[in-house]
C-alpha cells in the first residue's frame, strides 16, 4: 500500500510537531487491511494487550483483555471501543501500513493499535505526548482537534484515561475510509464513531522524555563505574570553617559527575540498545534447535530470503570504523560485509542477499546469531 498523493517534504516543513492536518484520502488503492471478527479475536488472546471502553450514562468504564470471546455479545447497543495495541506484530497486512510513513525514522515508530467502535463510541477528549496518524480503515468517525495541552491543563478524575477536562474544539472533520488525521504531541483531539463498524489505525511515535533519557543513563553509568571511584583530594588546605563545602570541592564533584555522563560514543551504544528492546517480546520466532553458520551459508546460496520478525526493533549508528547494528536491545560491532547486511536489514523487512554478501563467512555468523535470537528468519521454502 503506497500513496498517491502526498507531498512528504511540505508535510515536515509545516506540520510535522507543529500543527494537525486533515489529509484526505491520499491512498492509491485503500483497502482495510484487517477484519472486524479478527481483531476481536486478537483482543481475546494472551500476551495481546487490548482495552475494552464502554460508555455508561456519560462515563467511560474501561476493562483490560484478554477478554473472554462472549463478552462482545452481551454489549447490547451500548456504545463502546475496543483497542488492540501493536496489531502490526500480528498482521502483515496491518505491518505494510507503516512503509508509506518510513519517511520518519524506524526508532521513532512505535507501534500501529487499532480500534473498532459502535455508533457514539470513543474514548473521550485527551491529549498524547507523541505523533499520531489517525487512518479510518471502515465506517466513518468524527474527530474534533482542540488546543495544545501540557502539564497543567485540568483532567476529570479517572482510573484509566487522562480525559480533558475542559474541551474547546477548534477544528472538526468526518473522516471516511482512507482518510488521515495527523495529530502533533500535545493537541487534544476526540473521535466519536458515526456509525458501526468503525475502525482506524492509529500509527504512533515514541519520544523519550528527558526524564526517561536521564533516569536510563544514569543508571546504566552507575552500574559499570567501579566502587573504588571516588571523590579526593589530596592537595586538600586547611579552611577557615570546616562547615563549609568550598568552592573547589563543588567543582570536583560537578566534574566527576559531568564526565561520568559525557562520554557520547558510550551513550550511543546504550541508547541504542535501550532504544530497541521489543516493547512485546512474547513474539517468539527462536528455532526449536540452535542453527550454525553453515546451514545458514547453505540456504542463502540457495537464494533464500530473509524476513524480520515484525515485534523485533532494528536500528543502526555509524561509526568510524563501521556501524553498531542493535536488534532488541542487542548491540553488534560490523564492519565491511557485516556492516553492509546490516544496513540492508534496517531498510527492509524481507531482503534477498547478493551472491557476495551470501558467500560471506562473518555474514552468515551474524544471520545465524539473529535467527537464534528469534529476530529473524530464513525463509527455506522460497529456497
Amino acid at each position: 500500500m503506497h500513496f498517491a498523493t502526498f507531498d512528504v517534504e511540505s508535510f515536515l516543513r509545516d506540520h510535522w510537531q507543529k500543527r494537525p492536518l486533515l489529509i484526505r484520502n491520499p491512498w492509491a488503492d485503500w483497502v482495510n487491511p484487517l477484519e472486524p471478527d479478527e481483531l476481536a479475536g486478537l483482543a481475546c488472546e494472551e500476551g495481546v494487550e487490548s482495552r475494552l471502553v464502554v460508555r455508561k450514562d456519560d462515563r467511560l468504564t474501561v476493562e483490560n483483555g484478554p477478554l473472554p470471546e462472549a463478552r462482545f455479545g452481551a454489549l447490547g447497543s451500548t456504545p463502546w471501543t475496543l483497542l488492540v495495541q501493536a496489531v502490526d506484530h500480528h498482521a502483515p497486512d496491518v505491518a505494510a501500513l507503516i512503509a508509506p510513513f518510513r519517511f520518519v525514522p524506524d526508532w521513532r515508530i512505535d507501534d500501529i493499535m487499532v480500534s473498532y467502535a459502535t455508533d457514539g463510541g470513543g474514548v473521550g477528549p485527551h491529549y498524547d505526548q507523541y505523533d499520531v496518524f489517525l487512518i479510518q480503515g471502515l465506517g466513518t468517525r468524527r474527530w474534533r482537534v482542540g488546543p495544545k495541552c501540557d502539564s497543567t491543563t485540568p483532567l476529570l478524575p479517572h482510573e484509566e484515561l487522562r480525559l480533558i477536562a475542559d474541551f474547546d474544539a477548534t477544528g472538526e472533520w468526518v473522516l471516511e475510509p482512507g482518510d488521515i488525521l495527523y495529530v502533533p504531541p500535545g493537541y487534544a483531539h476526540d473521535g466519536v464513531a458515526t456509525g458501526d463498524d468503525c475502525m482506524t489505525y492509529s500509527i504512533g511515535f515514541r519520544a523519550p522524555s528527558r526524564a526517561e533519557l536521564v533516569e536510563g543513563w544514569s543508571e546504566h553509568c552507575v552500574d559499570i563505574l567501579p566502587e573504588e571511584d571516588r571523590y579526593a583530594d589530596p592537595d586538600l588546605m586547611p579552611q577557615a570553617n570546616p562547615g563549609e563545602i568550598g568552592a573547589a570541592a563543588v567543582d570536583r564533584l560537578h566534574a566527576m559527575m559531568i564526565d561520568a555522563l559525557s562520554d557520547r560514543a558510550a551513550f550511543a551504544r546504550w541508547f541504542g540498545t535501550s532504544n530497541s528492546r521489543s516493547k512485546y517480546p512474547d513474539a517468539d520466532w527462536r528455532p526449536d534447535l540452535p542453527v550454525d553458520e553453515g546451514a545458514v551459508g547453505a540456504l542463502l546460496a540457495r537464494g533464500a530470503p530473509i524476513v524480520r520478525n515484525p515485534a523485533c526493533r532494528f536500528a543502526f549508528i555509524r561509526q568510524a570504523d563501521g556501524l553498531m547494528l542493535f536488534v532488541d536491545g542487542a548491540c553488534f560491532d560490523c564492519t565491511g560485509d557485516t556492516a553492509r547486511l546490516a544496513e540492508r536489514l534496517c531498510a527492509t523487512a524481507t531482503l534477498a542477499l547478493p551472491p557476495a554478501l551470501a558467500g560471506s563467512a562473518p555474514v552468515s555468523a551474524l544471520l545465524a546469531a539473529l535467527i537464534n535470537s528469534g529476530a529473524i528468519a530464513i525463509d527455506e521454502a522460497v529456497a
